[in-house]
């Protein structure tokens, strides 16, 4: 590994953030979704830049920071995908986005259709907006996790009004290919749904799958969806507060704006220097990130079933993340609190992913290798010995 990839645990202790400071020193943390990596130099050099000059004041107005054009240049070059800059927002965060999308595009008590198992805030969001979880859990055909079409169709009422999709897919890592999405497609024009795609895990997709942005399955479909991105997953920004929101219908941004921007609250200047960054100067660090985080799959998925017998795991395609399946193991109370106080290692606990997700942990392999075997290694000795 690359020195600049090194992970110093007295360092990583230091930082102020969820991941290092939520569990106990002595609870090794393997759970949210951030790096333990340093940021691109690019990313760095920038925000120096900007401390050394102060300029930390109110950011220019949205569409004079070069956000929207960057991001469609980003697009274009990345997934041969035609996005109009005036039809982007920026956004604080891509969860921001689910929420407002949600509160403007539907009514209390409108059906919102998940594949789950699926990132927590998607099921939060739903709950504290006051709509109606529609469920259609993906199917594990032995090789992953697939979309079920039947199961999409059959839950889908006529209250559903919104497809609310994660690609590519968090916590199991999967990139739908294009018969699932152009299936989910076909049944969000069979329903007249409405489809926010979130697909921040878009740069972090590795060799052997292809992501297709949803909108940019056709016309029909583009004019009905909004699509969720930012730098801060694939850059380990997330802190930096940025994102954009995509449209394909102007009518649909209107009606996004129809919330008042300053109830969404105001940008972040540290985090569109950062975005501009990592966007213009960021790809060679990218890709040796990706060629770190490959051999850090590869590792995980092998020592998981190697010394957890009976467990199961899939090699994600995306993310940094590996969906564990413990309902073998028989873990009590639950995998997540079983590893947690018997083994000290703080995994994902697979019961906020929804009801799918419960006897499952998810690990976050964005870590040195030697950490990844450490906390493989501490769950492995919690097991009981028969």
């Amino acid at each position: 590994m690359s020195e600049r990839f090194d992970v110093d645990l007295e360092v990583r202790r230091r930082t102020q953030g969820e991941k290092w400071q939520h569990y106990p020193p002595d609870v090794l943390p393997l759970w949210v979704a951030d790096m333990d990596f340093g940021i691109a130099p690019a990313v760095r050099d920038a925000l120096c830049e900007a401390l050394e000059i102060a300029d930390f004041g109110y950011p220019r107005p949205p569409r004079e920071t070069g956000i929207p054009e960057l991001f469609a240049a980003r697009m274009a070059e990345r997934f041969a995908w035609s996005v109009d800059p005036s039809l982007v927002e920026i956004l604080c965060e891509v969860v921001q986005g689910i929420y407002v999308a949600l509160l403007q595009f539907t009514e209390p008590g409108d059906g919102v259709l998940v594949q789950t198992p699926i990132y927590p805030p998607f099921l939060s969001a739903i709950r504290e907006t006051g709509r109606r979880l529609v469920e259609a859990p993906l199917r594990d055909d032995g090789s992953g996790y697939r979309v079920d079409l039947d199961a999409s169709r059959a839950a889908c009422d006529e209250g559903t009004k919104v497809l609310l999709l994660c690609n590519p897919h968090n916590p199991t890592g999967r990139v739908f290919d294009r018969a699932e999405l152009e299936g989910l497609a076909e049944l969000a024009l069979e329903r007249d749904l409405q489809v926010v795609s979130d697909e921040i895990h878009a740069d972090l997709v590795y060799p052997g799958a292809v992501h297709r942005p949803f909108a940019s399955l056709g016309p029909e479909i583009s004019g009905r969806t909004t699509t969720l991105y930012s730098a801060s997953k694939a850059f380990n920004i997330a802190g930096l507060r940025c994102a954009v929101a995509a449209f394909g219908a102007r009518a649909a941004l209107r009606r996004f704006r129809e919330l008042p921007h300053h109830v969404r609250g105001g940008l972040s200047q540290p985090g569109l220097v950062a975005t501009r960054a990592a966007w213009e100067r960021g790809g060679p660090w990218l890709d040796e990130v990706l060629k770190i985080l490959r051999g850090n799959r590869d590792f995980t998925v092998e020592e998981v079933s190697k010394r957890w017998p009976g467990a199961r795991v899939h090699r994600p395609e995306a993310t940094y993340l590996a969906w564990v399946d413990t309902r073998p193991l028989r873990l009590q109370p639950s995998p997540y609190a079983h590893f947690l106080e018997r083994g000290r290692v703080a995994f994902s606990d697979g019961a906020h992913f929804g009801t799918p997700g419960e006897h499952f942990v998810r690990i976050n392999f964005a870590t040195s290798r030697a950490v990844i075997d450490e906390g493989i290694e501490r769950a492995a000795r919690s097991l009981p010995s028969c």
